[in-house]
């Protein structure tokens, strides 16, 4: 015995623990997750990385395209701007080259030139000569200017020093907004004089209602200072400060991003007059130009989304199947090394059972012939009185021997392929016979037995006692786990091409632990009572006579062994 329990402890323990560890489910949920965040880190850093720069190039390059319009808008604006004030430059420049300063004091003289100015070049609102010392000598126009002096404004000085000079919009002498062109003239006897034209800025306001914004956008001149030389629908009123600082100088149009004052992002185009003290402004709210970008960006957005969600379902879809062909793998292992464990286990019970068989089978020979050879002795005396007292008890040592050799020769059919004793029989009496041997102990403990034998239940050819012997270890279980006055059902009938019984109690049932190791030879539960070879013998028997057993219990429920045979044993088996 210490021999077998040492083959039973190292090897199968160190097989238990390797299948207890292959089929860990902590150890499949941590694979599940490992092969998931591989699979989705794999795909989609590379999609991230290439939708994020092809979210930055599209936005790059929409914005460029938004640009690019915006930027020539305000160039032509400006050229505009340029062009207007250009002409008007040079015209007030021609008169006063054209005619002397006896001319232009004229007051007919001067209406004359002033009606042909306003005739061919619109925005004139009037003309003035004014002589080198500031003194407005004549004058022309809506307003009673005659006789002013200009000698102290900053725009005389300017002409002064530069011959010509185009002011910045400012109110003056008329109280309303307005710039002048002033031009100096010297003559060839060395008398000089201003003359000095004034220009209506509302011509400023068509030439920027000719870039037909949008209602959400805006455009306006400021000049260099800040102040607003026209109104602006968003910033301030002509001559208001501006409500948002100056971007940096550039003669060349520009654009740049910024938040306005009203806490929009806009496109800011603009644009400084090298010959002017103006600045071209055009504001474009950034959700306006880019509502196409937006659309684009959202498409990208779903084509992402889509993207990332087929990939974690495609991850997740072959992780799981993945998995559970593993898992499906690591049981027929589990499965394939318990059936080895079980294997060994009654390899080792059936090597024992033949030494026992084999000692026991020694002296029984020896007992049987002595009993015998005291029979034949007996039967050669004349009659005494205790002959046939002496008989009967030499006729009893003979059937125990006999009893004895059959409980033998059922051990070694662990060690030996027995040939099975095939007869044809009524398994529903087999069954009745059985639970028969019970009947005294389940009435003593009021233990309801019942069986439900199918009428129809056929006839099968397999082993008798061999039977017998498993029935009555599936009723000892059962009893040894019901309470008193628990329950016990037996169920015949028929099942595909044989029979199949079912034993059910209401008892104690068995934990999922040990469902793993009923079958094992001295695996008990019964501690201190129980052999642990009576499922382990059932389980061989029923294998032998070609059959299939299962188990199913439920702890604090109960118990059911299902045992499925067929109508006639099959000849590898007999």
């Amino acid at each position: 015995m210490r021999k077998l329990a040492s083959l039973f402890k190292h090897p199968l323990h160190e097989l238990q623990s390797d299948v207890d560890e292959a089929v860990s489910p902590e150890r499949y949920t941590m694979l599940r997750r490992k092969i998931i965040a591989l699979i989705v880190a794999a795909s989609l850093i590379p999609l991230s990385v290439m939708a994020v720069l092809n979210y930055y190039e599209h936005q790059n390059a929409m914005t460029r395209e938004i640009q690019n319009p915006l930027r020539v808008l305000v160039n032509k604006t400006k050229n505009s701007f340029e062009l207007f004030l250009t002409e008007r430059t040079s015209t007030v420049s021609l008169i006063a080259s054209a005619y002397s300063y006896g001319e232009l004091a004229d007051a007919d003289k001067l209406a004359r030139i002033f009606t042909v100015m306003r005739t061919e070049f619109e925005g004139f609102v009037d003309l003035g000569l004014i002589d080198e010392h500031g003194n407005q000598i004549n004058y022309v126009g809506p307003y009673a200017l005659k006789g002013k002096n200009y000698a102290e404004q900053r725009w005389f000085q300017e002409v002064r020093l530069k011959g010509k000079y185009v002011s910045d919009v400012f109110m003056g002498f008329r109280k309303f907004p307005h710039v002048i062109i002033a031009v100096r003239h010297m003559a060839p006897d060395g008398r000089t004089w201003i003359l000095r034209a004034t220009l209506d800025t509302r011509q400023f306001e068509r030439i920027i209602a000719g870039m037909s914004l949008e209602p959400d956008a805006d455009a306006f001149l400021v000049n260099t200072e800040g102040r607003m030389q026209t109104d602006s629908n968003y910033y301030g009123k002509v001559l208001e400060k501006l409500t948002f600082p100056l971007p940096p100088q550039t003669y060349e149009p520009t654009v740049v991003s910024m938040t306005d004052p009203l806490g929009r992002d806009v496109f800011l185009s603009y644009a400084y007059f090298p010959e002017a003290d103006f600045v071209l402004m055009a504001v474009k709210p950034k959700a306006s130009v880019l509502k196409t970008w937006y659309s684009v960006r959202g498409d990208l957005l779903f084509i992402f989304l889509v993207g990332v969600a087929i990939v974690l379902l495609a991850a997740v879809g072959v992780t799981d199947a993945l998995i559970r062909r593993m898992k499906e793998a690591e049981d027929r292992r589990e499965l394939a090394l318990r059936e080895v464990e079980h294997s060994q286990k009654l390899s080792s019970i059936g090597r024992l059972a033949a030494g026992v068989a084999h000692e026991v089978n020694n002296p029984l020979a020896i007992i049987n012939e002595k009993a015998g050879l005291m029979k034949d002795i007996l039967s050669l005396q004349d009659e005494f009185p205790t002959k046939d007292k002496i008989l009967a008890q030499v006729e009893s040592i003979l059937r125990a021997v006999d009893r004895c050799r059959g409980i033998t020769q059922r051990m070694l059919g662990f060690a030996r392929r027995m040939d099975v004793t095939n007869e044809e029989l009524d398994l529903g009496e087999l069954i009745t016979e059985t639970a028969s041997f019970l009947s005294n102990e389940a009435l003593h403990r009021k233990v309801d037995v019942r069986l439900e034998i199918d009428p129809l239940l056929p006839r099968i050819v397999s082993d008798r006692s061999q039977l017998q012997q498993v029935f009555l270890n599936l009723f000892n279980n059962a009893l040894a786990a019901v309470s008193d006055g628990g329950r016990i059902t037996a169920l015949a009938r028929p099942e595909g091409d044989g029979v199949s019984v079912t034993v059910r109690d209401n008892g104690c049932g068995m934990s999922e632990e040990t469902l793993k190791h009923i079958f094992e030879p001295f695996f008990t539960t019964k501690r201190g009572k129980g052999t642990g070879l009576g499922l382990s013998i059932t389980y061989g028997i029923i294998k032998r006579l070609g059959g299939e057993i299962a188990v199913e219990s439920t702890q604090g429920v109960g118990t059911t062994l299902t045992i499925t045979l067929p109508k006639g044993q099959r000849e590898a088996l007999a």
